[in-house]
């Protein structure tokens, strides 16, 4: 078996996953560039087994992906659309030589689309958070959010990641809601990764608090011409003093990694400066039953994209423990440093799926279980 990784040279992504396959006694994987599909490096052949991993973190990646002459500034949020765009293209380059892909860029087009994503989970009756039609701005989000009697949501692009440019809002009464304008103070809070300036809008670190609306609105709508996802703000549990979710690594179709993420605010991204929980502490609170059909749920979520070697859930469970909804499917959600799932870390785990034979099975088992079909994720 031989490996090929689309990739960032250098970057951990491709590095830990080269050691696993380097400790499994396979060949060293080939490492295509993602800069060399982008301008014109042929395609991996047929018979390859090729792994697509993240474009993201290179700024020639970045200005290649958007056809920009020009590079962004550092965290500077411009563009997702065409990015998206070129990801959706670069993915159709990759498969054009007729290697087999471990990720299937059909699978990539929808899950780096929260919008598509959100309607292929609900289709399948999976438990997501409600969401809003299409808006175009901040007035049309506000008199959405009060149509629909909603004081909470998280106003999310279509095609972020990382929590960049999330925003957790939270906007006065319902009847409010639907008369934009000034607001006393408190009336109108968000917080969000990004930074509001006269120029740009750039991704940090650190997260922010707006109170003012008109910079609240003139952030939504900066972002809406590259599209905007915008879902109910459900009530997160808790563990001690801090609200949590966990990352669910699936891979063939199996619920295998776990991570808890624990926060004291609304965005539970680790990188943000968050906390890894007690995963054991979570399942005690849960209990075994709620646990159970929460796993099972990540396996559904898995055979909706049965040309994924691997997808990463974002799982809530909500106030009382009881019921559990799936925030977000990612693409690439495999980066799990130090988290081991019978002493494999995650990248090893992909590389025992398909030694043992494990990956073909399921992928056969999907197609069986849909008729043949590409997507079989029905309840």
């Amino acid at each position: 078996m031989r490996l090929t990784v689309v990739g960032n040279a250098g970057r951990r992504r491709v590095e830990m996953f080269t050691r696993a396959a380097l400790a499994a006694g396979l060949p060293r994987p080939e490492v295509l560039p993602w800069v060399d599909v982008l301008t014109g490096a042929a395609p991996p052949p047929a018979g390859a087994l090729v792994r697509v991993d993240s474009p993201g973190q290179d700024p020639q990646v970045d200005q290649l992906l958007r056809r920009s002459a020009t590079a962004t500034r550092p965290g500077e949020l411009v563009g997702l659309a065409d990015a998206y765009a070129g990801l959706v293209d670069g993915m159709a380059r990759v498969a054009a030589g007729g290697a087999e892909l471990l990720n299937q860029p059909d699978d990539v087009a929808v899950l780096c689309d929260k919008r598509r994503c959100h309607a292929v989970l609900s289709a399948a009756g999976l438990p997501v958070p409600a969401a809003l039609p299409p808006v175009r701005g901040y007035a049309e989000l506000r008199a959405e959010m009060a149509a629909a009697g909603w004081t909470r949501v998280f106003v999310k692009p279509a095609h972020g990641s990382s929590a960049a440019g999330v925003i957790a809002l939270a906007v006065g009464s319902p009847r409010a809601a639907g008369r934009p304008g000034r607001h006393r103070c408190g009336r109108v809070h968000a917080v969000t990764t990004i930074e509001h300036t006269p120029q740009a809008l750039f991704n940090s670190l650190r997260l922010r608090r707006y109170t003012d609306e008109s910079q609240v609105a003139a952030i939504v709508d900066r972002l809406a011409p590259d599209g905007l996802h915008v879902e109910r703000w459900l009530p997160k549990a808790g563990l001690g003093d801090r609200v949590v979710d966990v990352r669910v690594l699936v891979v063939a179709g199996r619920p295998t990694h776990a991570v808890v993420r624990a926060a004291r605010g609304p965005l539970t991204n680790l990188h943000l400066g968050n906390a890894r929980g007690d995963l054991a502490e979570l399942r005690a609170a849960a209990g075994v039953r709620a646990w159970s059909a929460a796993m099972e749920a990540c396996e559904r979520v898995g055979a909706c994209f049965p040309g994924s070697l691997h997808v990463g859930v974002d799982l809530m469970f909500l106030v009382g423990w009881r019921r559990h909804a799936v925030a977000e499917v990612n693409a690439f959600g495999d980066l799990l440093p130090g988290v081991l799932h019978d002493g494999r870390d995650s990248y090893a785990e992909q590389v025992h799926a398909l030694t043992s034979g494990r990956w073909q099975r399921w992928r056969a088992s999907v197609g069986a279980a849909s008729g043949g079909e590409q997507v079989a994720c029905a309840a």
